[in-house]
């Protein structure tokens, strides 16, 4: 006959109440939401990388409609693009009066750029803060879990007045795991996160680049009336 194993999953499972159980569907929630995060995110750092050398591109085409036409069709994720569409609009004549047309040149292309970039900053940051919290949390929870194990293994022993070596380091092992489990949905939202941050510095610092050399491009009202 084969002996009962004590350090089994499922054995913990068995006799794990609520909040046992709890705790590890919440770190099983937490790493389904980290991996669609890191892969999403990756797949998207991956596009816009690539997409990159279209910047340069796009100062060698011979006008602004074609620089933009070309920029649109390098950058599928939309991080540089916006810049040069929304910096060429205010090529065109100005409209009905408005705030933003009682601006000189200098001061309408300095505010679309401006707003191109924080929204483009906004889309790369989107996610960051949640797996960033998720590698924060997911270790103390499966602490919490563990601990809640072992309270339940020494009240156990406890109560049958027996102390018995197989009585407590079943339980207290068992209840180990959901620390490892913790670690595990933890480490790679941490590494993640500093990864996909140092491209979005990268990213951010060309971004920025682009939208300086855009604006000593546009910024003249001379340069706008030539091209208009």
């Amino acid at each position: 006959m084969t002996p009962e194993n004590h350090f089994s999953l499922a054995h913990y499972w068995a006799q794990g109440d609520a909040i046992s159980h709890a705790v590890a569907y919440l770190l099983l929630l937490m790493s389904l939401v980290s991996w669609y995060l890191i892969l999403s995110k990756s797949w998207s750092a991956w596009r816009i990388r690539r997409s990159a050398p279209a910047v340069d591109a796009f100062w060698a085409a011979p006008g602004m409609a074609e620089a933009v036409a070309a920029l649109e069709l390098a950058d599928p994720e939309q991080v540089y693009a916006p810049l040069a569409r929304q910096g060429a609009a205010q090529l065109a004549p100005a409209g009905a009066a408005s705030l933003g047309a009682a601006l000189t040149a200098d001061e309408q292309v300095t505010r679309v750029l401006r707003l191109a970039i924080h929204r483009a900053t906004a889309r790369l940051e989107s996610g960051l803060t949640l797996l960033a919290s998720i590698g924060a949390t997911a270790p103390f929870i499966g602490l919490l879990g563990t601990v809640w194990g072992i309270y339940h293994a020494l009240a156990a022993v406890s109560a049958a007045g027996v102390m018995q070596i197989d009585k407590v380091a079943g339980p207290v092992g068992e209840a180990l795991i959901m620390t490892a489990f913790g670690l595990v949905v933890a480490i790679p939202a941490v590494l993640a996160y500093n990864g996909l941050n140092r491209v979005n510095r990268l990213t951010l610092a060309e971004l920025d680049a682009f939208a300086h050399d855009l604006h000593a491009y546009l910024g003249t009202g001379g340069r706008a009336a030539a091209q208009a």
